[in-house]
C-alpha cells in the first residue's frame, strides 16, 4: 500500500518549517493561542494554557542557570509525569541542558547505576506519595552521587525535606504571568543547536544491561513529524497521556509531538475506571498504550456504560497480537495505527496509514518513511561499515538512515560503534523483512533460534500457537535452550486462562504443521500474566531464557528433554 501523497506533501511542508529546538514551538504557541489549554492535569481538574506554560518554563530555566547548570549538564528526575517535570522538561531543551527521567519503579541499585552512568548535575525526585515513600531510597543515592550539586524534591513540606535538598516551590520561586522570556534564558537559548543532545532515556534491557541512549533536538522534532502526521495529530486533538516518562512512547511520542503540533494532553496515571471518564469528560480523541492496556480496558466491567464516542485514533505496539485483537480494538476505536517504535530512533519509525483495515494492520508494522528510509541487510561488516542490503521480502537486520538516528549511548563509543555503521546506519537488532505491504518483524538478533542448524524466529513460532488456539490462550513466547543433541532447542512458554482447559499436548499437536524443526520440544503452560515483562511492558526474553535454563534439570530427569 503506497504512502498517499497529503501525507507526504503535509510531512514535507512540516519538515521544511521545523523550528531547531524543542522548546521552540511552546514559545510561538503562546503567542498565537495564549489562553488555549495545552494540558490538563486529570488528578487536580488543573488547565495550564499555552502562555501558562511558556512562562512556567521560563521560570524553571532561570533557576536552573542561576544554580550553574550549563548547556550539556545533564538533569535526572525520578518523577511520574507530573505538572512539575513537564515544565522542567521544556525548561532543559530551552537552554541546552540534558534531561533523564528515570523510571520510579527502579530499585535502589539501579538508580545507582543510572546516575553513575550520567554523572548528573541536578537532580529531581519524588519525597513521600501516596503510593510509595522515595526519601529512604533517595538518601542513599544522595550519598553515593557527588556529581550532584542540586537536589529538588518535589514536595514543599519543610519537615519532609530530606537533608541537603529543596522543596520544589522554594527552588522554582513565584511564576511570573506576563510571559516575558528573561535576557539569561534568551542568550541561552540562542547557543542551542538542532544537533545538541536533550534527553536520555534508558533502554529497557531486554536483551541486556539499560543503555543510555543519547538523544537530540532533531532526532525528537522529525519524530514528531512522522509521528504526528501519521497518527492524524493537530490543533484539534486531545491526547490521553497515561505512560511513564521514562519510556520513549511517553516523552517523545505522545508528550512532545502533541506539543508540537499544538493539540491538548491529558495527563493522568493508567486506571481503566478513571480512563473512561477521562475519555468521557474531556471528550479524549486519541489514546496509545500496549496491548496489555487496552485488554484491561475493554475487560473493565462497566466497559459500554461510557461515552467512547469522541475516540478516533488508537495507537498500539510493543508485541504481536493476534486478529481477534485487533478486530475488537477496532470495535472500540475506529482508526489504529501502529509501526516500529525504537528508543534509539527517538520512537516511531514507520506507521500504516489511516484509514486501514484489519488487514492492513496485520499485514505489515508500517511502511518506510522517505525522509528515514528503512533497509533490510546483512550483519555490519568487521571494518564497522554496513552489510548489504537484502532484497525485498529477505530476512534480515531491520535498519534505519537519517535524521531520527540517535547520538549514540552516552560514554560508550564500543556499544555506539556497534549500533550505527561508520555510514549512519542504525542497526535496531530486530530482524524481518519489507515488501509492498510494508515491515515484518522476524525477532530479536539475539533471539534467533538455531535446532538442528536451521534457523528459526521465535515470531514465527509464536504467532502459528497464537492464531492456531486464538480466544483460547493469551501470550505465546518461544526461547532456545540448550540441547545435548539439536544444539539448541526450542521451549514454548503459553499463558493459559483457568478456564480455558488448554494443555500442553493442545499445544504440541498445533505445532504439527510446522516443520519438524520448528516445533517447541517443550511446552510449559503458565497462568496468564506470568510472562516476565521489562519496564516497557514488553516479554523480557532475557528473563525467559534463565527461566527456560531453570527447567532443563528437572525436564532431563524426566526424559523430556535432549530426545
Amino acid at each position: 500500500m503506497p504512502i498517499p501523497q497529503h501525507l507526504l506533501n503535509r510531512a514535507d511542508r512540516l519538515l521544511q518549517d521545523i523550528v531547531p529546538n524543542c522548546a521552540d514551538c511552546v514559545a510561538r504557541y503562546a503567542e498565537e493561542k495564549p489562553d488555549t489549554v495545552a494540558f490538563i492535569m486529570r488528578a487536580t481538574g488543573k488547565k495550564i494554557t499555552w502562555r501558562q506554560f511558556d512562562a512556567a518554563t521560563n521560570a524553571y530555566a532561570t533557576k536552573l542557570l542561576s544554580a550553574g547548570l550549563k548547556k550539556g549538564d545533564i538533569v535526572a528526575t525520578v518523577m511520574t509525569l507530573t505538572e512539575e517535570l513537564i515544565y522542567l522538561m521544556y525548561a532543559c531543551y530551552r537552554i541546552g541542558l540534558i534531561i533523564a527521567p528515570l523510571d520510579v519503579r527502579l530499585k535502589g541499585a539501579e538508580i545507582q547505576y543510572a546516575m553513575d552512568r550520567m554523572n548528573p548535575r541536578a537532580v529531581f525526585f519524588l519525597g513521600k506519595t501516596p503510593a510509595a515513600d522515595f526519601r529512604p531510597m533517595m538518601a542513599e543515592i544522595m550519598k553515593n552521587t557527588p556529581s550532584v550539586k542540586t537536589w529538588v524534591q518535589v514536595e514543599n513540606q519543610a519537615e519532609s525535606l530530606l537533608t541537603g535538598a529543596v522543596g520544589i516551590q522554594s527552588f522554582v520561586g513565584n511564576i511570573p504571568a506576563d510571559g516575558r522570556t528573561p535576557q539569561a534564558v534568551s542568550k541561552a537559548r540562542s547557543l542551542v543547536v538542532k544537533r545538541d543532545p536533550c534527553l536520555i532515556i534508558f533502554t529497557t534491557g531486554s536483551t541486556g544491561s539499560p543503555k543510555p541512549a543519547l538523544i537530540c533536538h532533531e532526532n525528537i522534532l522529525t519524530q514528531n513529524v512522522t509521528f504526528g502526521v501519521f497518527s492524524m495529530i493537530d490543533a484539534g486533538t486531545i491526547f490521553l497521556n497515561n505512560l511513564p516518562p521514562s519510556h520513549i512512547a511517553c516523552t517523545t511520542e505522545v508528550l512532545a509531538t502533541t506539543i508540537f503540533m499544538g493539540g491538548t494532553m491529558v495527563v493522568m496515571d493508567f486506571d481503566p475506571k478513571k480512563c473512561f471518564e477521562a475519555i468521557a469528560e474531556h471528550r479524549i480523541t486519541h489514546i496509545l498504550g500496549i496491548p496489555a492496556m487496552f485488554t484491561m480496558l475493554w475487560r473493565f466491567p462497566d466497559y459500554n456504560k461510557y461515552d467512547r464516542s469522541s475516540l478516533s485514533v488508537a495507537v498500539f505496539g510493543g508485541q504481536q497480537v493476534p486478529r481477534s485483537w485487533v478486530e475488537q480494538l477496532q470495535s472500540m476505536v475506529p482508526n489504529l495505527c501502529t509501526g516500529l517504535g525504537i528508543t534509539e530512533a527517538s520512537g516511531a519509525t514507520t506507521s500504516n496509514c489511516i484509514p486501514c483495515t484489519v488487514d492492513d494492520v496485520m499485514d505489515g508494522i508500517g511502511l518506510c518513511m522517505p525522509y528515514f528510509p528503512l533497509t533490510v541487510r546483512d550483519p555490519m561488516n568487521p571494518d564497522g561499515t554496513a552489510g548489504k542490503e537484502k532484497a525485498p521480502g529477505e530476512v534480515g537486520e531491520i535498519c534505519f538512515q537519517g535524521p531520527q538516528v540517535f547520538l549514540g549511548y552516552l560514554n560508550d563509543p564500543e556499544r555506539t560503534a556497534q549500533t550505527i555503521s561508520k555510514e549512519g546506519v542504525l542497526y535496531t537488532g530486530d530482524l524481518g523483512s519489507y515488501d509492498a505491504k510494508g515491515l515484518h518483524l522476524a525477532g530479536r538478533r539475539k533471539f534467533v533460534m538455531k535446532p538442528k542448524g536451521y534457523q528459526v524466529f521465535p515470531s514465527d513460532v509464536e504467532g502459528h500457537i497464537a492464531q492456531a488456539l486464538k480466544g483460547k490462550i493469551g501470550t505465546v513466547a518461544v526461547v532456545g535452550a540448550e540441547h545435548e543433541i539439536f544444539t539448541e532447542g526450542i521451549m514454548a512458554f503459553v499463558e493459559v486462562p483457568k478456564d480455558s482447559g488448554v494443555t500442553a499436548q493442545d499445544v504440541q499437536n498445533t505445532c504439527k504443521s510446522i516443520s519438524s524443526y520448528s516445533r517447541p520440544s517443550h511446552v510449559e503452560i503458565i497462568p496468564v500474566g506470568a510472562l516476565p515483562l521489562t519496564r516497557s511492558a514488553k516479554t523480557d526474553y532475557m528473563a525467559l531464557k534463565e527461566q527456560a535454563k531453570a527447567l532443563l534439570p528437572k525436564l532431563r530427569a524426566e526424559g523430556k528433554w535432549d530426545r
